[in-house]
């Protein structure tokens, strides 16, 4: 059995394969490593299968052992978000430290109850509206649909969470769900001016940028028919390369992996595949966090065993439209590779037509990605894969 694949529960802990020593350049989330690799990784938060916890639905399993893992996936995909948003990037957890309040509050969301916003419970009894049965395995596309609902209700995250469609990005519908005050019609804000002065949204949002919602993008894939197309492997490990990248959901049929980065032809991710008691925080909203946290070296396997169909995930934070966007982001139209999507300003109209969905695009056009990326006119950052 390749080391790469396997779990926390077929090996101790003193069996991991140790990262290995590399000349090559090692990026784990939009950050190239050379040194540190592990302390960045055991600060991501790591959902595994749990037991024991309360029955899903009052009458339903005490376990997501055997079909929760793409469930856990996307709770660690939507947890890094909410640490960027609260946290920033550069936090670091301690191991025995006390936490800090956004932190204790950010895993007390995924903590598995049935009133946690983000439990495994509220993602089950959510996927039913899907199609999804409780027990049954998701798909990429799935959990991105049931983290997008959940998130109306995430007040103190408020979180846009955009789930594109038939690889295409369309820039207006993120603008109208980033800035839900704006009058798309007329092209102004949904407000009016007073004596002077401007009344509504508008006028809080010339005094707190805060009122532009932070994105989350996720865009479901499929790059290849029973393997990954190769011609998409350079553009792929791009996505990790991005600093506004929450990385990948994605693995192998039937067994669901959060891809963190990469390094060679390798993908470092974060294993689900492990059953974990249910955790009870203490009286005073503490947890112990230690399960948490995967503290032994992340596994790797080759780029070319994923399972085609995945979904990108990116975020960004709010941005005041009279600021400047600040350092650009990095294009992706000096990649070799396919791109994986296509950007459009509006609604294609082949997308209307429910007979022609599911095409993967020509995106041949290379220049318009970078005028995306690099362009310092647009009423605000969308930072995307």
């Amino acid at each position: 059995m390749d080391a790469a694949t396997l779990t926390y529960d077929t090996l101790r802990f003193g069996e991991f394969e140790d990262f290995p020593e590399t000349s090559e350049p090692v990026w784990i989330l939009g950050k190239q490593f050379n040194e540190d690799i592990l302390s960045d990784i055991t600060s991501r938060l790591w959902f595994t299968y749990r037991k024991n916890f309360q029955p899903i639905g009052g009458t339903g399993p005490t376990s997501d052992n055997g079909w929760g893992c793409m469930l856990r996936c996307g709770q660690m995909i939507l947890a890094e978000a909410l640490i960027r948003r609260h946290l920033t990037r550069d936090w670091r957890w301690l191991r025995g430290e006390r936490q800090k309040e956004g932190y204790i509050s950010i895993l007390h969301a995924f903590i598995d109850k049935k009133d946690s916003y983000y439990s495994i419970h509220q993602i089950a009894q959510m996927g039913v509206g899907e199609g999804k049965s409780i027990g049954q395995w998701y798909g990429p596309n799935t959990v991105a649909q049931v983290l997008k609902k959940l998130a109306v209700f995430d007040t103190w995250s408020r979180l846009a969470v955009h789930v594109a469609m038939d690889n295409t990005v369309v820039i207006e519908e993120i603008k109208r769900l980033c800035m839900p005050w704006l009058d798309f019609e007329r092209g102004a804000c949904a407000s009016q001016e007073v004596n002077g002065c401007l009344e509504g949204a508008c006028a809080l949002v010339e005094e707190d940028p805060v009122l532009w919602k932070p994105l989350v993008l996720l865009i479901p894939l499929r790059l290849g028919l029973s393997d990954i197309n190769e011609a998409y492997i350079e553009t792929l490990k791009q996505c990790f390369m991005m600093p506004q990248s929450l990385g990948v959901i994605g693995g192998k049929p039937n067994s669901a992996h959060y891809f963190i980065g990469f390094v060679g032809q390798e993908l470092i991710y974060l294993d689900p595949h492990t059953t974990q008691s249910a955790v009870e925080p203490c009286e005073n909203g503490q947890v112990q966090d230690d399960s948490y946290h995967c503290q032994h070296p992340p596994c790797r396997m080759h780029i070319c065993e994923l399972d085609p169909s995945i979904a990108a995930v990116s975020s960004t934070q709010p941005t005041h439209p009279s600021s400047s966007m600040g350092q650009q982001n990095r294009s992706l139209s000096s990649c070799r590779g396919l791109p994986m999507f296509e950007l459009v300003d509006s609604q294609p109209s082949h997308l209307i037509n429910t007979e022609v969905l599911n095409l993967t695009p020509d995106f041949s056009d290379s220049d318009r990605l970078e005028r995306f990326f690099d362009s310092e006119d647009e009423e605000f950052e969308i930072l995307s894969l």
